[in-house]
């Protein structure tokens, strides 16, 4: 079974109702989802599962993602959307008859909608892949290896023009700001300790905005909690497109070969969905600073009443201060 605040953790997410959303009045082209895929480990604490996106796509080359991407038609759920992107980039089908016996995904809630820096809304929707017998803390090795083949079973082939790895991560480790978990954590080029969370405030959005850097430490290559794609292995990881420097020792190097990174990681949008979904999970703030409200409904719907976020993307447009500045006086006008 679940331990007991995984258990808890899935209750609250099922009860989750976000707020209204503008996702809806949001034109094909500005629709993406993306998918918080969570499963049991064989000590039945809740992971979540990341991408290494390849270096060969237009937008955040190299980064690590949730799987997701942009709708289909207007009538594709965001859910839908997230669960199609998903089978394209992990190979989780869309169907649960198509998943091996004894397992399902389950539909937990949606969070409310981030805007991306390319003027997309971005709906996160949370999930929860079943398998037929959850482990508890006191598993015994059959049950123990149950658990451990999930993570096989639910990515069995990788696309090779969209994702360079999957790997997991602890989610409830994205509420601490220091690495609490049994395992290793994350090291350094030289072999030393590395910080598992940093994080810097910036001006974004006209407010004060909360960037969140996780450094989650890589598997050895042979480990099932990392599966790499072969032919988009030089896939890089590039050091943020945002603005502000984290705290600490971390200039931003140049970006480094998917081999020889010693971390994954998980920074901007995609840190900060996981930051909320934990939040909503476990009842719980960060022990680090953060942003108070979730997604961003609100600027969403200032840009849209200024016109903004429309059907045809313009040459030369941008998501700047200045933009958001604008839209926030314009519609405090109105």
């Amino acid at each position: 079974m679940l331990s007991q605040a995984s258990a808890q953790a899935l209750t609250r997410l099922r009860s989750y109702t976000p707020p209204p959303t503008n996702y809806n009045k949001l034109p094909l082209t500005r629709r993406a989802a993306v998918l918080i895929l969570l499963f049991p480990d064989r000590y039945g604490d809740l992971k979540v599962v990341l991408t290494m996106r390849a270096a060969t796509l237009r937008n955040y080359a190299g980064q690590a993602a949730l799987p997701g991407g942009k709708a289909d038609n207007l009538e594709e759920k965001p859910f839908d959307t997230a669960r199609r992107e998903a089978c394209e980039e992990i190979g989780l089908p869309t169907t649960d008859t198509k998943l091996p016996p004894g397992f399902r995904v389950e539909h937990l809630c949606e969070l409310p909608t981030n805007l991306a820096m390319t003027e997309l809304g971005v709906r996160p929707c949370v999930a929860f892949l079943c398998p037929s017998h959850t482990p508890s803390a006191t598993a015994s090795p059959s049950d123990a290896e149950e658990a451990s083949s999930v993570e096989e079973k639910m990515i069995p082939r990788l696309d090779p023009k969209e994702v360079a790895a999957v790997f997991t991560a602890p989610f409830a480790q994205f509420l601490r700001k220091e690495w609490t978990r049994s395992e290793p954590g994350p090291t350094s080029p030289k072999g030393g300790k590395h910080s598992w969370y940093r994080g810097t405030w910036t001006d974004w959005h006209e407010s004060q905005w909360r960037m969140h850097n996780f450094y989650i430490p890589k598997p050895p290559p042979s480990a099932a909690r990392v599966r790499q794609n072969q032919d988009a292995s030089n896939a890089r990881a590039q050091e943020s497109h945002g603005v502000g420097e984290p705290e600490g020792d971390d200039p931003r190097p140049e970006p480094t070969p998917f081999e020889d990174l010693q971390n994954f990681r998980v920074f901007g949008m995609t840190a900060r969905i996981l930051v909320d979904a934990a939040r909503v999970a476990y009842g719980q703030e960060p022990e680090f600073e953060h942003n108070a409200h979730f997604g961003d409904e609100e600027i969403i719907g200032r840009l849209l009443k200024v016109g903004r976020m429309s059907e045809i993307r313009r040459k030369g447009e941008g998501l700047t201060k200045d933009v958001l500045r604008s839209a926030v006086s314009e519609t405090s006008k109105m």
